[in-house]
């Protein structure tokens, strides 16, 4: 005998119901389970002895602490270029000449006068003139001799070489930029004369020492009051990883830098120890030491609580959870010094992530905000 539809209606009905309270009943029985979780033991960390470091970073460029941008201080044509960009080269080495005819011809004519002076009578005030002119002017054609030679100051790399072999050369100085370019390790800055056709902002030849390099990084206002010059480093480098070198602080630049309305200050980390791999240009990383204590008792910084000028931690007593004074001394990275208020071997409670939504209402599966529907009014989870 067939059902009548109302009949048929109701069964569909009352087997709805009987789902829908077996889903409720699902849901009572998670918020249970879940409380009896939240009694569990909770996570927690021994108080140990150790070395607790405070530090700050910025990033930068790996750079030599001494550049010289080099030019000839005779005007002539180049005649040589003897090296390239990236050769090692020795200290006194020669690098580049321009041709040096017409100073010697000045210069053994300067050698006849001066002869010519020297035998003359010098005890007259006259001859003793004619004298001191003639030798001034032989030892000026020797510098200007010496200055057709471009040579190596000093054991380095040549990273740049601005002028090419038949080039004129004005005479522009014998090269700039001194040990470690500007006070703040900038790149040397040469004069800007003719040396056939050096760069704007180097000399017809740069060169840089491999063996002092250093880093310049730019630490806010808050970061430069806690260092100091002396202070050790630790540098770490993008394209080297693993490769660390240590350095110390050897100059903090007075005067500030405005980017983005983010005041900063510019802080020079002289390398003391330089894998062979690190290279100059490369991006770095540079963390300043700026406070260390050894053999103290630590603990993690996140289990430490401050509120209303009391700060606290939560340590776990005969299975109770009790709540602590402490004194804090250095707050390091990621570990604080705990000067009293605990013992070496107290089990400090972590802090546990809270449940998303907060507080109180309780759901079931099936509703929006992860899959479960929410009853209830619980602060930070009730109706909109």
């Amino acid at each position: 005998m067939k059902l009548s539809t109302k009949r048929r209606t109701l069964i569909i009905n009352g087997v709805l119901v009987v789902l829908l309270l077996g889903g409720i009943a699902a849901a009572w029985a998670s918020v249970g389970s879940g409380s009896s979780r939240d009694g569990a033991a909770p996570l927690t960390t021994r108080v140990t002895r150790g070395t607790v470091l405070a530090s700050v970073s910025a990033s930068g460029s790996v750079e030599s602490a001494r550049t010289r941008a080099l030019d000839f201080s005779a005007s002539g044509t180049v005649e040589s270029v003897l090296v390239e960009a990236g050769d090692k080269v020795k200290k006194g080495q020669v690098l580049a000449r321009i041709d040096d005819t017409a100073a010697r011809e000045n210069l053994e004519a300067a050698r006849a006068s001066l002869d010519a002076a020297e035998e003359a009578d010098t005890s007259t005030a006259s001859g003793y003139s004619q004298y001191i002119s003639a030798r001034n002017a032989y030892r000026a054609a020797k510098r200007t001799l010496a200055g057709t030679v471009i040579k190596a100051p000093f054991a380095g790399i040549v990273t740049a070489v601005n002028g090419t072999e038949g080039g004129s050369s004005t005479g522009s100085g014998g090269g700039s930029g001194g040990s470690g370019g500007s006070a703040l390790g900038a790149p040397a800055q040469s004069s800007q004369g003719g040396s056939g056709g050096s760069g704007a902002s180097g000399g017809f030849i740069d060169i840089a020492d491999p063996s002092r390099l250093q880093i310049v990084g730019n630490f806010t206002e808050a970061d430069v009051s806690r260092i100091k010059v002396g202070q050790a480093a630790t540098v770490t480098f993008d394209a080297l990883p693993g490769v660390t070198a240590a350095g110390k602080v050897t100059l903090i630049d007075p005067q500030p830098q405005t980017n983005n309305n983010v005041v900063q200050y510019a802080v020079t980390i002289s390398l003391t120890q330089v894998p062979s791999t690190v290279r100059l240009g490369q991006t770095a990383t540079v963390q300043v030491t700026v406070g260390k204590a050894d053999n103290v008792l630590t603990v993690p910084s996140s289990t430490i609580t401050t509120a209303g000028g009391q700060t606290t931690v939560t340590v776990l007593e005969n299975g109770r959870q009790v709540v602590r004074r402490v004194e804090v001394g250095l707050k390091g990275d990621t570990t604080t010094e705990i000067k009293s208020g605990l013992q070496e071997g107290d089990l400090v409670v972590r802090p546990q992530a809270t449940t998303a939504g907060g507080g109180g209402g309780f759901q079931f599966p099936g509703g929006g905000g992860g899959g479960l529907a929410r009853f209830g009014g619980g602060r930070g989870g009730g109706n909109r």
